[in-house]
């Protein structure tokens, strides 16, 4: 399974390249905020098995203003770097490496520092 070049957005981590996207438009359960939000990675040079990753927040484009937050590429690096220590090798072939994130593990990633989350309907 890859992932579709159009929409993506390229990242190097660590010498090697990578690309990375959050699908365009919520499924239904996303857009309830049933489902929380995520992401797929693979490298770019000979695809292999793809990094699918859950964050324990809602997409920011939710029906019903749940918290959320902003995916960055310092995170999408840190979160790439974890996968690779806990065992996915983006050549192999296979089904894909899931990757389900908890409140400790985005502080551990973002350097013990808790995330921040915004709820869309109160920004102003």
């Amino acid at each position: 399974m890859a992932i579709p070049k159009k929409g993506a957005r390229p990242i190097a981590v660590d010498g090697a390249v990578y690309r990375w996207r959050i699908r365009r438009k919520p499924t239904y359960c996303q857009g309830n905020s049933w489902t929380p939000l995520t992401f797929a990675v693979e490298t770019t040079e000979r695809p292999g098995r793809v990094l699918l990753v859950t964050l324990p927040c809602s997409r920011p484009d939710v029906w019903l203003g749940e918290r959320t937050m902003t995916v960055r590429p310092a995170l999408v690096a840190a979160v790439i770097r974890t996968a690779l220590e806990r065992g996915w090798d983006p050549r192999q072939a296979g089904s894909a490496f899931t990757l389900d994130l908890d409140e400790n593990d985005l502080a551990d990633l973002m350097g013990g520092q808790s995330p921040s989350y915004e709820v869309p309907f109160m920004q102003r």
